[in-house]
């Protein structure tokens, strides 16, 4: 069978257009028609420089001039009509493209597994999202129709010019010959490649400056600069580092390019002195050599266009692969079986995970359970598994070997909104919306009453930042001085998560942000969540875990010991360390001997 063959780019961004797919080809259209009226008061231009050198020294026997400008002045009039109808059309449907680009991006975002993110990078996805889905609309409004005219334009120019004198014509296509050898070798084969890494660098930077920017409190708080950055530092040098050899590499065909399309008049001016050394001055000479003159720059003009918009043509191919490598990722697949779990018991038999393939595994044959109401502590050094575990349970990821079981249901064959329903997940760095409480608790539950929306934030022990603020749960944060601390946010965090109501709930590091004072209060709130829900917490406070039903210790993607805290300490081994560890971190004081 004959393989397929790839679509263009130009049918791949049509497929986006719907109806309004045929406003591109009257755009295109448009701008064919477009560059051959612009070349008509060159006509008209030629033929008033013929009349009046004819007429030569009686100028009051050129009784054209007037009509002949006044039909340059119609034409330029209509070019620009015409070319105003190419750019309406071109633009209608380019923003047509990028909006329905956009909006089957984030559908399919949508349906990707929430893990996806921190595989790809928040920064990439958003420069593709929002950056690249930009440059088609450019491409299709400005690009499409300059490349369409600037391409007309020469090849009318052409017939024109071997229609009036061909050895003039010659004269003046040797030079813009020489200039496409030029551009050749800076836009061969090579420069899709180069475009290719150009994003890259860019990508590069933005991930690593949305990552800067998030670690700027940590930079200010220790007096530290960019250079603690290593990644990002490395991103900028890299991206800089290639623009600039990528220049240098060109230089020499710049140089060359250049030269050929501006060596126009040089060659005219030759041939000139070629044909009046042979023939004499000559009146036809004469007058095609001025005509040539005057119109052989539209030429150079539109081999600049043409030049500079092959870059943005091979950038949308680049651009367009990037979008299509969001589309590539596999959405989690949908059992067809549907079970519904018959209670809020977790179990986790037998599971391994790997983020990437063909690398260390993050969990390894792992197992823990959790029974209906239940509250178990998952600990462990960092990066030992414990938030990755977390997220196999609510599907962030699925496991690549074993179960991953909410009430003896697999996850896999619970429906995507009963899962999300069963699973509330509260986050080490819990986002809010710069939007009112209210409409942040809402999110948990939109049809919530005031009274609901009250009595979760007063399980949370949110009811002193209520009393505080100046519109109480109408108040929007950010506004006006408005802020929480990382406490207070986790708490609100908290109530959100009480008002959702779920069975199950997934602290993840949730007193990470919290002081002292904020950490009593967060511990309460969690107490409260326990009577009605299968509560699963990672921490490395180990003080927060001391009343755990069970504590699971973890260690290179395994659970090493299992039992409660009194149990764990008495084993004397991995958790009674960290405990050890804990407390003394806990008890240092500044001007201790080490």
């Amino acid at each position: 069978m004959e393989k397929e063959k790839k679509q263009s780019a130009f049918s791949e961004l049509m497929s986006y257009a719907g109806k309004y797919k045929i406003l591109t080809y009257f755009s295109i259209v448009f701008s064919i028609i477009a560059g051959i009226v612009v070349v008509i008061p060159f006509v008209y231009l030629g033929k008033i420089i013929k009349e009046v050198i004819n007429v030569y020294p009686d100028f009051s026997k050129a009784t054209h001039i007037v009509s002949y400008g006044w039909m340059a002045v119609a034409f330029s009039i209509g070019y620009m009509a015409i070319y105003f109808c190419a750019l309406a059309c071109s633009h209608l449907s380019a923003f047509r493209v990028a909006k329905n680009m956009k909006k089957a991006l984030l559908y399919h975002i949508a349906k990707l597994p929430i893990g996806f993110s921190d595989e790809i990078g928040s920064g990439k996805i958003r420069r593709i999202v929002s950056d690249e889905t930009g440059n088609t609309e450019i491409f299709l409004a400005h690009n499409l129709p300059d490349i369409v005219q600037a391409i007309t334009v020469p090849i009318v120019l052409i017939i024109m010019f071997f229609t009036y004198d061909f050895r003039f014509g010659i004269a003046t296509l040797v030079p813009l010959f020489l200039g496409f050898i030029a551009m050749g070798g800076m836009f061969g084969s090579g420069m899709a490649e180069s475009m290719r890494k150009y994003q890259d660098a860019l990508e590069s930077m933005s991930n690593e400056s949305v990552e800067y920017v998030r670690g700027i409190p940590v930079v200010k708080t220790f007096g530290q600069t960019v250079f603690s950055f290593h990644r990002f530092k490395k991103s900028i040098d890299d991206y800089g580092k290639f623009c600039i050899d990528y220049s240098m590499r060109c230089r020499w065909q710049m140089i060359l390019y250049e030269t050929a399309i501006n060596s126009t008049f040089a060659f005219l001016i030759g041939l000139v002195l070629l044909l009046t050394s042979r023939q004499g001055m000559k009146m036809g000479i004469l007058i095609d050599f001025l005509f040539y003159v005057i119109v052989s720059p539209v030429i150079t003009t539109s081999m600049q266009r043409i030049m500079f918009i092959s870059e943005n043509a091979l950038k949308i191919n680049d651009t367009l692969a990037r979008i299509n490598s969001i589309f590539k990722i596999e959405p989690l697949v949908e059992s067809s079986i549907k079970e519904i779990p018959r209670d809020a018991s977790v179990e986790l038999d037998n599971v391994k995970f790997k983020y990437k393939e063909g690398a260390k595994p993050a969990l390894n044959h792992l197992s823990l359970k959790a029974n209906k109401d239940e509250m178990i502590a998952l600990v462990g050094p960092s990066g030992s598994g414990k938030t990755t575990a977390a997220e196999l349970i609510s599907r962030f990821f699925d496991s690549d070997e074993g179960s991953v079981k909410i009430g003896g249901v697999e996850v896999r064959n619970i429906e995507k909104d009963k899962l999300m329903n069963t699973v509330s997940y509260v986050f080490q760095n819990s986002k809010l919306l710069k939007r009112s409480i209210a409409d942040n608790l809402r999110i948990a539950k939109p049809n919530a009453t005031e009274s609901e929306l009250y009595d979760a934030l007063h399980k949370a022990q949110c009811d002193e930042i209520i009393k505080r603020l100046p519109n109480g749960i109408n108040t929007i944060l950010g506004s006006e001085g408005t802020y929480l601390s990382g406490g207070e946010q986790q708490r609100i965090a908290i109530a959100r998560t009480m008002l959702k109501n779920a069975p199950v709930v997934i602290l993840d590091e949730a007193t990470a942000f919290a002081d002292p004072e904020n950490e009593v209060l967060v511990q309460k709130a969690f107490a409260e969540l326990t009577k009605k829900s299968t509560v699963i917490m990672i921490a490395h406070r180990l003080s927060t875990v001391c009343n755990a039903d069970r504590i699971y210790v973890f260690n290179h993607g395994k659970v090493v010991e299992s039992g409660k805290h009194d149990e764990l300490l008495a084993k004397k081994g991995l958790y009674a360390n960290m405990w050890k560890e804990y407390q003394c971190a806990t008890n240092w004081k500044v001007g201790e001997a080490v």
